[in-house]
């Protein structure tokens, strides 16, 4: 064995370790060139001068200002080189470029992304700025009449992560149908979608629209947030077939099979790549009777609960943030913890839902929670009797199939980056 090849095969293994050939891992180290429509100011600055604007946003709307080098000291190396970046809240940034901001919309989880799910956003005053702070969740999730008066345009920057039950598809949803009620215009800078380049999952049946499904797509959809609003606004979809004025600020050197760093955590329960990709996998289990390790430091990276003995893992959901009162607080569970799951996840794996019915002993309760909420999260209530019934995941993935496909076609009118 040559060096050369010694060489290339611990550098190989180096890089296996690191992660860098996972495909696991939503969250890339920096793609040359890339750049988010936000970062793009010469793209939409001009847009929004002498208008007055109103944001939707959250934690995740940040401007990279500088990426610039650090230097730490290493006794063993004498130094290691590291990226940092400074950002800004779009907010703050079109505020200091002189973009009139008369108002701020949140949506699910708030301004500041710490609002548990599910829980109430109050409206506010945004300390910094001044500015007014409208909540886009709980009963006011579409904009009023009122609250976009005199407002010109209406700028939506969200991380959002692809997955049909992410409720910030259903805010852009109302967002758009009220602009186009109200003749303002929508503008969208996009982002990475973690979970971009494939389709998977059940396709909603039109009974089964709620909030956290508002249209006939699979789980996992395949489009970044702005192509799935030129979607929404090209398939009329909006109340009445009304469409929005809408303007799209594209991302630079974006490919949809590429994954990209994502600046802050896009919810409270999805603090870092690893739940990101197990998501739309694990968030079935919200309909259940089995715990996604909400109130645990490994939320949406574990499942499980008292009545699955028969699973490895044990762990004891408690308080925290971002789960005030998780679900099975302070009982222990039972199940497994996927936080070192390395397989490929650019698909939906059935295999730890199934797993654990078929491991659920508990007389009392039925494995699905009475409220039939995983009827709603799946999109109709075919999967759950599907599960009932003993299928295979293979063959409940051949049933999705003709529904994907015809998707896929409409899909395809939309996409506005290459894989």
């Amino acid at each position: 064995m040559n060096l050369n090849f010694k060489i290339k095969t611990l550098v190989l293994i180096c890089l296996i370790f690191l992660g860098v050939f996972n495909q696991y891992y939503s969250q890339a180290s920096d793609n040359d060139g890339f750049k988010t429509g936000a970062d793009q100011p010469e793209k939409y600055l001009g847009l929004l001068k002498n208008k007055k604007v109103a944001v939707v946003t959250n934690q995740t709307g940040l401007v990279i200002r500088a990426k610039y080098t650090d230097v730490k000291q290493n006794n063993s190396t004498g130094g290691a080189k590291g990226i940092k970046i400074d950002t800004l809240s779009i907010v703050d940034f079109l505020v200091e470029n002189n973009i009139n901001v008369k108002s701020i919309f949140a949506p699910e989880h708030g301004f500041r992304g710490d609002a548990d799910a599910g829980e109430k956003v109050k409206n506010g005053v945004d300390v910094k700025t001044g500015i007014p702070i409208v909540s886009l969740y709980g009963p006011n999730k579409k904009p009023k009449p009122e609250q976009l008066k005199g407002i010109d345009v209406i700028v939506f920057d969200i991380q959002d992560v692809g997955v049909r039950f992410y409720t910030y598809i259903s805010t852009l949803t109302y967002l758009m149908e009220a602009a186009a009620e109200n003749n303002v215009e929508v503008m969208v800078l996009d982002r990475p979608n973690p979970h971009d380049g494939y389709i998977d999952g059940p396709v909603l049946k039109k009974k089964w629209e709620s909030f956290v499904g508002m249209h006939e797509v699979p789980v996992v959809y395949g489009l970044t947030i702005g192509e799935y609003g030129k979607m929404v606004n090209g398939e009329k979809w909006l109340k009445n077939g009304v469409q929005a004025k809408y303007t799209l600020i594209p991302m630079l050197k974006y490919h949809k099979k590429k994954r990209y760093a994502i600046l802050d955590k896009p919810s409270p329960n999805l603090p870092n790549d690893k739940s990101i990709n197990l998501y739309p996998s694990l968030c079935f289990f919200e309909g259940t009777q089995v715990s996604v390790g909400r109130g645990t430091n490994l939320p949406f990276q574990i499942y499980g609960s008292p009545w699955t003995k028969d699973l490895p893992y044990q762990f004891t959901p408690k308080p925290n943030f971002g789960a005030k009162d998780p679900f099975l607080n302070g009982k222990l569970c039972y199940g497994e913890n996927l936080s070192d799951y390395s397989h490929d996840l650019r698909k939906i794996n059935l295999e730890w839902l199934i797993k654990a019915y078929k491991n659920y002993k508990n007389p009392q309760q039925d494995f699905f929670l009475k409220n039939l909420f995983f009827d709603t999260l799946a999109g109709s209530d075919e999967l759950r009797k599907q599960i009932i019934s003993g299928k295979s995941e293979k063959e409940i993935k051949s049933s999705w199939k003709a529904d994907i496909e015809k998707f896929s076609k409409i899909r395809s009118k939309y996409i506005v980056y290459e894989d």
